[in-house]
C-alpha cells in the first residue's frame, strides 16, 4: 500500500515563498514519475509540475521561472519551492506518484492535498 504525505501549505503573502513536501512511503518501484497538482473550487485539476526519476521536469506555463520542482530519491520525497507567488495561486495542490512497473503495469496515487493561500 503506498501512502503520500504533504506538508508546508499555508498562507503567504504575494511575492513571498512556500516549500511542499510530499514524501511516499510503501512499495515503490524506482521507476516512477512524482508530480504537483492543484485545483480551486469549480476548475479542474491542473498539472503544475513534475519530474521522472531521471530527473526529468515539466512545468506549467503559469509557474515557469517562478516554481522549482525537486526530488530526493533515498527518501522518496519531492518537493515544490514556490517563489514569487500571487494570489492566483491559491488553491489546494496535490501530490501525485505515478508509477511504471517492469510488465508495463502502472499506478497512480494521490495525496490528501494542503492549501497553500496567497493574501494581497
Amino acid at each position: 500500500q503506498v501512502q503520500l504525505l504533504e506538508s508546508g501549505g499555508g498562507l503567504v503573502q504575494t511575492g513571498g515563498s512556500l516549500r511542499l513536501s510530499c514524501a511516499a512511503s510503501g512499495s515503490i518501484y524506482s521507476r516512477n514519475t512524482m508530480a504537483w497538482y492543484r485545483q480551486t473550487p469549480g476548475k479542474q485539476r491542473e498539472l503544475v509540475a513534475e519530474i521522472t526519476s531521471s530527473n526529468s521536469t515539466t512545468y506549467a506555463d503559469s509557474v515557469k521561472g517562478r516554481f522549482t520542482i525537486s526530488r530526493d530519491n533515498a527518501k522518496n520525497t519531492v518537493y515544490l519551492q514556490m517563489n514569487s507567488v500571487t494570489p492566483e495561486d491559491t488553491s489546494v495542490y496535490y501530490c501525485k506518484l505515478e508509477i511504471d512497473y517492469p510488465d508495463s503495469r502502472w499506478a497512480y496515487y494521490w495525496g490528501q492535498g494542503t492549501q497553500v493561500t496567497v493574501s494581497s
